[in-house]
C-alpha cells in the first residue's frame, strides 16, 4: 500500500503522509507572523545586551542589528517569504537573517530560548493591544460626552425590566455608559501594569549560565522589570487571560448599548436615528433601515467571551513549564483583540452620528405613570405618611388613572382626594417629568445640574 493510500483518510491536503500532517499541526507561522515586529524588537534588545555584557563581539551584534532591520523592512513591505517548514516567526526571522549576514546570525540565540522569546513577543503584543483598547475607549467616551452635553436636560423614560420606571435625562443615560467604559479603561490599564514584566532571559525554563543583564533588556523593551521566576516567565499566560477578561466585560457593555440602539431605532420607539453609514437596507423591503452595525457589535461578545473560555481551557491542566498546548494561545487573543477594536470603532461612529429624537423621548418619559414615585415621595415628605402607606395610596391612584384612561397628572384633585383626603393642589407640582428629573439632585442623580457636573468632571479627566 502506498503512503498516499495509507493517508487517504486525511484527504488530499495531507497526501504527502505523516510528515505533512505533523508540519501542519506543528506550524504556527500562519498566525504568529503577526508578532514579527515584537520578535525583532526583542531580538535587537537581546543582541545589544549580549554586546554590552561581552558575550558577543560588537561586530557580530552590529551585523545582527542591521540584518534584523532589513528583515523587518521586508516583512513590513510584503516582500518576506514565510515558510511553514520553519514553524514559527522566530525561526523564519532567524533563517532569513542568516541568509543576509551569514554566520553571526547563529549567535543571536545565545542565552535565550524560543520559550522566553515567544513569551516576550506575545506579552509585548498584548501590551500594545491594551494601549489600543484604552485609546478606543477614550474616543468612545468622548463621543458619549458630546451626546450627554447636548441632551443634559432632555427627559426620557428610565426603565427597569424594560418597563417605564422613572423619568431620567438623555444626558444621564449617556453618562451611565461613560462610567461603564471608564471601568473597562481601568481594567485594561491595570492589566497592562501587571503584565509589564519581561520574560526575556528566562531561557528555556531555568535561566542561563551566561552573564546576561535582564534589567537591560527589560528597560530596552519598555518593561518595568524582569520577571522574578524563570519557570513562571516561560509558562505564564495570565497576561493574555486578563486581557481577554477585560475585553469580555468591555464587549458586554458594548453589547448592552447595542441592544438599546436596536430597540431605540425601531419604529415602535423612534428614540434615535442612526446614520446611513451604520445601517443597511433590505433586499426585498424598501422601507427598512436595519441597525446592522449595532447587531454585529451585540454578537461580538460571543467571539470575545469564547476566546477567554478557550484559553482558560488550554491553560487549566498544564504542569510547569512550557507545553506545546500553549501554541494555541495566540489565535484566540488575536481574534478577540481584532473584534474588540472593530466593535469599539463601530460604536464610536454610531454614537457620533446618531440623532436623538427629543420629542419622542419626552412623550415616552411621561407615559406609564413614570412619576408615581414622585407622588409617593410627596405624600411622605408633605403629608408625613409612612412610605408603605404612601406606596399603597399611589398604587390606588395609578389604578384609578389606568381605569379612566389618563396619566397621573391628568387626574383631578377631587379624584385624588377620594383616595386620600389630605392631598392638595401642590401635588401637581411634582407630577411633571421635568419637575421629576430636576428634583433628583442627589449625587449621581439624573437632575440636569448633576449630569452637567459629571460631564465637566469627565471632560477634565480625559483632557
Amino acid at each position: 500500500m502506498t503512503e498516499t493510500k495509507t493517508n487517504a483518510m486525511w484527504g488530499g491536503r495531507f497526501a504527502a503522509g505523516p510528515d505533512a500532517i505533523m508540519e501542519a499541526i506543528n506550524a504556527s507561522i500562519g498566525f504568529d507572523k503577526r508578532l514579527a515586529r515584537q520578535d525583532i524588537d526583542g531580538s535587537r534588545a537581546h543582541a545589544a545586551m549580549l554586546a554590552a555584557t561581552g558575550i558577543l563581539r560588537d561586530s557580530d551584534v552590529e551585523a545582527i542589528r542591521k540584518g534584523l532591520l532589513t528583515v523587518l523592512s521586508e516583512i513590513e513591505g510584503g516582500a518576506f517569504q514565510f515558510s511553514t517548514a520553519l514553524e514559527d516567526i522566530h525561526m523564519n526571522v532567524e533563517a532569513r537573517l542568516k541568509e543576509i549576514i551569514g554566520e553571526p546570525a547563529g549567535r543571536l540565540h545565545t542565552a535565550r530560548s524560543r520559550n522566553d522569546q515567544v513569551a516576550t513577543d506575545f506579552r509585548l503584543w498584548v501590551r500594545d493591544q491594551c494601549d489600543a483598547a484604552i485609546a478606543g475607549l477614550e474616543a468612545l467616551m468622548r463621543a458619549l460626552l458630546a451626546q450627554a452635553e447636548a441632551g443634559a436636560d432632555w427627559v426620557m423614560p428610565g426603565f427597569t425590566h424594560l418597563q417605564t420606571a422613572q423619568p431620567v435625562t438623555w444626558g444621564h443615560h449617556m453618562m451611565a455608559y461613560v462610567e461603564m467604559l471608564a471601568r473597562d479603561r481601568g481594567r485594561f490599564t491595570d492589566a497592562r501594569a501587571r503584565m509589564n514584566e519581561s520574560p526575556l532571559g528566562a531561557a528555556a525554563l531555568a535561566g542561563t549560565s551566561f552573564p546576561i543583564d535582564r534589567h537591560m533588556t527589560a528597560s530596552a523593551l519598555g518593561f518595568d522589570r524582569p520577571m522574578a521566576n524563570s519557570l513562571d516567565a516561560v509558562s505564564d499566560r495570565d497576561f493574555a487571560l486578563e486581557f481577554l477578561a477585560a475585553a469580555s466585560i468591555c464587549a458586554m457593555h458594548l453589547s448592552r448599548f447595542a441592544e438599546e440602539l436596536v430597540i431605540w431605532s425601531s419604529a415602535q420607539f423612534r428614540f434615535v436615528r442612526l446614520s446611513d453609514r451604520f445601517t443597511t437596507g433590505s433586499s426585498i423591503m424598501p422601507q427598512k433601515k436595519n441597525p446592522d452595525a449595532a447587531e454585529l457589535i451585540r454578537a461580538k461578545i460571543g467571539r470575545i467571551f469564547g476566546a477567554n473560555v478557550a484559553l482558560m481551557m488550554v491553560m487549566k491542566g498544564l504542569p510547569l513549564t512550557y507545553s506545546k498546548d500553549m501554541q494555541e494561545d495566540k489565535e484566540q487573543v488575536f481574534d478577540a483583540a481584532d473584534n474588540l477594536m472593530l466593535a469599539l470603532a463601530a460604536m464610536d461612529g454610531m454614537v457620533r452620528d446618531m440623532t436623538a429624537n427629543r420629542e419622542a423621548l419626552e412623550r415616552a418619559a411621561g407615559s406609564g405613570f413614570s412619576t408615581a414615585t414622585d407622588l409617593a415621595d410627596w405624600l411622605v415628605r408633605v403629608l408625613g405618611l409612612p412610605f408603605r402607606e404612601a406606596h399603597h395610596v399611589t398604587g390606588s391612584l395609578v389604578a384609578m388613572a389606568e381605569g379612566v384612561g389618563v396619566d397621573l397628572p391628568d387626574l383631578t384633585l377631587s379624584q385624588m382626594q377620594s383616595v386620600h383626603a389630605g392631598i392638595t393642589e401642590d401635588v401637581f407640582g411634582v407630577l411633571g417629568v421635568h419637575n421629576s428629573v430636576a428634583s433628583r439632585m442627589s449625587y449621581g442623580g439624573t437632575a440636569p445640574a448633576q449630569v452637567r457636573a459629571q460631564i465637566a468632571r469627565w471632560k477634565e479627566i480625559l483632557a
